[in-house]
């Protein structure tokens, strides 16, 4: 050995194995190496502690270890009355985690043990980076993190992190909206600064943010679609969803609270009927051919009760004003004979009488049906078509079909809000978009996101052609929660069972999901269980805690006990990306980069400044 690496091996050599039990090893620290830091070759290095890693030489490999505990053992090798105090030595009890192969590459896991009388080396910058060395050769790297322990710079690789499933966790005020803005600030300026053009065309974000916390200019990108939605005001931002987002069984079942076995085939019949007119040559005069044949029968009935219903729905259908906008009553001009059991126009009996019918007002009336260029009121009009004909052919009752109808009628006002009613849209005005719910209602913020997920969920499934889809739902026990008393059993198992399909199958297809939640235990542990990468900050609920230890198998039990003791902005980063799990300091984005979710400080609101 040269003198040079005797030195650096006398400095950095910590002690020797003592023991070796499975993967438990016992290293026994030298006495003169009990200082809190050491100085070397101009650096300084922290000395060996619970939490630390430990560099065990046997032959030409590198063994890595943790050291997760420590004790005392006495110091025999001198005799008692050479000093009567009783001296210890430090015995560190060391978990392997992997090792450093003869090309300074690290593989997590056990390749083989030490043996006994093996040498124990504090870790270098240049190990402690080849150690934490996630980056492929031809990788690309997010510079967004440092070590906890020793602070030197950590990255993330891009592949193996961002074509993953993520899962970022922490109580309010720990650092997660933070972890997911830096994730996708430095994701975004990455790829875009090696090739812009193929980045905005094949990579695609949609970022829905429940508090407004992302949607100002600069935050995650400067260049993105933001909309600002709101069910107060009617001059809010729309999302041009297109028809085919909603003309769809299972939506308008979910939107309606449609029974199975009842309203659901209504649906199913009126969705029919609406594609039937609407692939015509002519819709809205099929349309009026439709109603002007109901009408000739309802004219031609003789049970009244029935045929005042059937008013009642045309009333629904036909608008209220005429050309002239003045009002229209469309029974003005007809009479109930009692006698005969039919109506009647003047002197003329309607009964088989069609030239009769035609000249009624509310015969003349449907010429005046126009469609509204609104796809839920277009559907409510077709529904209450299709209700016309259930009812003339006794397959409905009114009690049964029309709370379908009514639920549809009360969520037009909010949808005709947020949804731009064009039949053609694309959300990806940008290959970055934010959906801000912040002034949005508590039913339309579980509505909008399924909605918006299931259709380019769908779309971008069918139309694979290699690209990429992040959907990033930031406070994401608000719609993947388990529990709910504001919703039906129907509802929730259809949102859950939607967002459960995404996040299992989407891989496939080049759709990954990245969640943020302050609660783990709300969301559906199918859809915690898929995440591939976790960024775990500070919880402190017992079952939150509990649901962390379940999903993420691969976390060791002194990293575990850490996480409600966590400072704000570290959090562990266990995964696939990386070998085995790391305590990470995410670096604070700049100002004017930062989602707005910074806490407020009182110092502040007093200040004269």
């Amino acid at each position: 050995m040269s003198d040079v690496r005797l030195q650096k091996e006398a400095v950095l050599r910590v002690g020797e194995v003592s023991g070796v039990t499975g993967r438990r090893i016992l290293v026994t620290v030298d006495k003169d190496k009990n200082l809190s830091e050491l100085f070397y070759d101009g650096d300084l290095l922290r000395n060996i502690a619970v939490g630390s890693y430990i560099d065990i030489r046997k032959g030409f490999v590198s063994l890595i270890g943790k050291v997760e505990g420590e004790n005392a053992n006495p110091d025999t090798s001198r005799p008692q009355d050479d000093d009567p105090v009783v001296r210890g030595r430090r015995v560190l009890s060391v978990a392997l985690v992997g090792f450093i192969d003869r090309r300074g590459r690290f593989y997590g896991g056990t390749k083989e043990l030490p043996l006994v009388g093996n040498e124990a080396f504090l870790l270098t910058r240049e190990r402690v980076l080849q150690v934490h060395n996630l980056i492929a050769e031809d990788g690309i790297a997010l510079h967004i993190a440092t070590s906890e322990y020793e602070g030197y710079d950590i990255a993330l690789p891009v592949d193996g992190l961002m074509n993953s499933h993520i899962a970022i966790f922490g109580n309010t005020g720990s650092g997660k909206s933070n972890t997911l803005a830096t994730l996708y600030q430095h994701f975004v300026t990455e790829l875009r600064a090696i090739n812009h053009q193929r980045f905005n065309d094949n990579c695609r974000i949609i970022l829905f943010d429940f508090n407004g916390e992302y949607a100002h200019t600069d935050c995650i990108a400067n260049d993105k679609t933001v909309y600002n939605l709101s069910t107060r005001v009617n001059d809010g931002d729309k999302v041009p969803l297109g028809n085919a987002g909603l003309l769809d069984l299972e939506m308008l079942s979910i939107i309606s609270d449609a029974t199975e076995k009842t309203q659901k085939p209504f649906l199913r019949r009126v969705l029919s009927r609406y594609d039937a007119v609407m692939s015509g040559n002519d819709p809205i005069e099929h349309l009026r051919n439709i109603v002007r044949q109901q009408i000739t029968q309802i004219l031609g009935m003789s049970d009244k009760v029935r045929a005042d219903l059937l008013f009642d729905y045309l009333r629904q259908v036909l608008p209220e004003q005429d050309q002239n906008g003045d009002p229209v009553e469309l029974a003005s001009d007809l009479e109930w004979h009692n006698t005969t059991a039919q109506y009647k126009r003047g002197q003329e009996w309607l009964r088989n009488n069609l030239p009769a019918i035609q000249n009624t007002v509310v015969y003349g009336h449907v010429e005046n049906l126009e469609f509204e260029d609104d796809i839920i009121a277009d559907i409510v009009t077709f529904a209450y078509v299709q209700l016309i004909y259930d009812v003339l052919a006794n397959r409905a009752q009114n009690e049964h079909i029309a709370p379908v109808i009514n639920k549809l009628r009360s969520k037009q006002n909010d949808i005709r809000k947020v949804f731009n009613p064009a039949i053609q849209g694309d959300v990806f005005a940008s290959n970055v978009v934010v959906v801000n719910l912040n002034d949005v209602n508590l039913e339309m913020k579980k509505t909008i996101p399924l909605l918006l997920c299931r259709r380019i969920y769908q779309e971008h499934k069918t139309s694979f052609q290699g690209k990429s889809l992040n959907i990033v739902i930031d406070e994401a026990h608000n719609i993947l929660s388990t529990e709910s008393s504001r919703e039906t059993e129907s509802w929730k198992d259809y949102r859950l069972e939607t967002f459960e399909e995404i996040i299992k199958e989407g891989r496939k297809f080049g759709v990954f999901v990245t969640i943020a939640s302050q609660r783990p235990n709300d969301i559906s542990p199918t859809i915690t269980s898929q995440a591939h990468n976790y960024f775990i900050h500070r919880l402190i609920n017992q079952k939150d805690l509990q649901s962390i230890a379940s999903a993420v198998s691969y976390i060791d039990k002194l990293t575990e006990e850490s996480i409600p003791t966590l400072p704000t902005g570290t959090c562990i980063f266990s995964g696939m990306a990386g070998q085995m799990p790391l305590k990470l300091n995410i670096k604070a984005l700049e100002h004017t980069l930062q989602p707005k979710s910074t806490t407020l400080r009182f110092a502040s609101l007093l200040s004269q400044n």
